[in-house]
């Protein structure tokens, strides 16, 4: 047996848990047990009522916790993902599993009609997906994977079959979705940004003629309160959106809807860096990645911030302008190690200021403004507190060195996510349990952060990340990948 199979088996004979702890319905197994019973056999499922599919971004998250209990899981968690990438580069944001009926959620694969309505951008012909997508945090999470096994990744050749996939999807970003001329990418759908209701997106939606809500059923109300989820009104828009750009063929630029944000972009920003760390890891400088890096940094800034509030905002790009809504999207930039120390100061005292109150009235941040006329605690992303967005917080503050604010995130992060038994979002004042328990991201994460607490390899993961950037900086000519 090679050496490649008897990592495999090896693996597949247990799911081992790395550094095990004694205690069998603490917070680490409970976090774990999530994972399993949303695990399909070749992805992971955000929870197993309401989200019955893989999701993109959901998938990417997962993969981070899951290489603590199974790295092996965590690459294919990943490898199914990108298994349904499109010709032309992108990543779906669903890749539907053909054994769930039809009806259990819309909208399902015969909306979106990939296989025909996108043979342009060359669809997969052999699963079906949706044509739209979501944030690019997917080469961040292959880097992270590598590193919580590099020689299982190694014998898999892992890193190596899915750097040209990684490399493609950037490349469709920052080519096909840069509508605004100004170097970032645009999302096409509030849905694509993963904060699909965001107050951010209301006067953009408010242009486009919502579809009747004849013409749709929702199922995610079979499983959630009204109360909690998006409007009829957001959902026609939503549709309506949808349906031209599936009946366009999926090609890019002229939709109703484009607008450059700053958490997708971050995110681009972050995965470009990872991609680098990946290039070097195969053997090649990534010192080209580095400097698209700077060159979106310096876009990120120069079209998106605002020094008056303080912090990053959703730029409408069929509009124009600044959209002057604040949400946790425009704190999402901190992760960044290369941002400037004042940016990072200023977003820092924004997070703990009035808007967020983090740390003080709040315990996570919350999605939106609390002292904005559209914050609703409990509406989706229109103020309840998220926690893959707190744990991007967390990260970002470790990062600027803003260690004992991070240890105080990073606990309330652990608190709620096991008092809420991994809800998909909480309260931000009660941490109230909101939407779906069990939720995929939020055990994942969970587990990350238990791992990083007890000195796992990323618990100075800031500090790693900032001597890469230098010493990358300082190598000279370039490489293509």
């Amino acid at each position: 047996m090679d050496r490649t199979a008897q990592l495999t088996a090896l693996r597949t004979a247990a799911d081992i848990a790395y550094d095990p702890p004694p205690d069998a319905d603490g917070p680490h197994v409970r976090a774990a047990r999530v994972l399993a019973e949303n695990w399909t056999g070749a992805s992971t499922v955000p929870a197993r009522s309401l989200y019955p599919h893989q999701w993109s971004w959901d998938s990417a998250f997962i993969a981070i916790g899951l290489r603590h209990v199974s790295p092996l899981r965590a690459q294919t968690e990943l490898e199914t993902l990108l298994g349904a990438q499109w010709g032309d580069g992108r990543i779906p944001h669903i890749v539907f599993n053909p054994s769930v009926p039809l009806d259990a959620y819309f909208p399902s694969p015969d909306f979106w009609r990939s296989s025909t309505a996108g043979r342009a951008a060359g669809a997969p012909r052999t699963v079906q997906t949706s044509g739209i997508v979501q944030p690019p945090v997917h080469a961040l999470a292959a880097w992270l994977v590598h590193r919580a096994d590099p020689g299982l990744s190694r014998a898999r050749g892992f890193l190596t079959r899915v750097y040209p996939r990684l490399a493609a999807w950037h490349r469709y970003l920052l080519h096909r979705r840069d509508l605004g001329g100004g170097g970032l990418a645009s999302v096409v759908h509030p849905w694509e940004q993963g904060m699909d209701n965001s107050p951010a997106w209301d006067a953009p939606l408010s242009r486009v003629t919502p579809a009747p809500a004849r013409t749709f059923r929702r199922a995610d109300l079979d499983h959630g309160s009204p109360e909690d989820r998006p409007t009829d009104l957001d959902y026609g828009r939503y549709v309506r959106l949808a349906a031209g750009y599936r009946d366009g063929g999926y090609a890019d630029g002229g939709g109703e809807f484009a607008v450059e944000d700053p958490a997708f972009n971050a995110l681009l920003i972050a995965s470009e860096q990872a991609l680098a760390r990946i290039a070097r890891e195969l053997g090649a400088t990534g010192t080209a990645r580095w400097a698209r890096a700077e060159r979106l940094t310096a876009a990120l800034i120069e079209r998106t911030w605002d020094p008056v509030r303080g912090m990053f905002l959703c730029r409408d790009v069929r509009g124009g302008g600044l959209i002057p809504e604040r949400c946790v999207s425009g704190l999402i930039p901190l992760l960044l190690p290369t941002l400037p120390r004042d940016i990072a100061a200023r977003l820092v005292r924004t997070a703990h200021g009035p808007h967020f109150g983090l740390g003080t009235t709040t315990r996570l941040a919350p999605s939106y403004d609390l002292l904005g006329e559209a914050f609703d605690p409990h509406r989706y992303w229109r103020g309840p507190a998220w926690f893959n967005t707190g744990w991007l917080l967390e990260r970002g503050l470790r990062v600027h060195g803003e260690h004992e604010r991070a240890g105080a995130l990073r606990t309330a992060l652990l608190d709620l996510a096991v008092a809420s038994d991994f809800a998909e979002y909480v309260d931000p004042y009660t941490g109230a349990a909101c939407g779906a328990t069990g939720f995929g991201w939020t055990a994942a994460l969970t587990l990350d952060l238990l791992h990083d607490g007890a000195g796992g390899p990323d618990a100075a993961a800031g500090v790693g990340e900032l001597e890469d950037v230098r010493e990358l900086k300082g190598v000279k000519g370039g490489d293509r990948r």
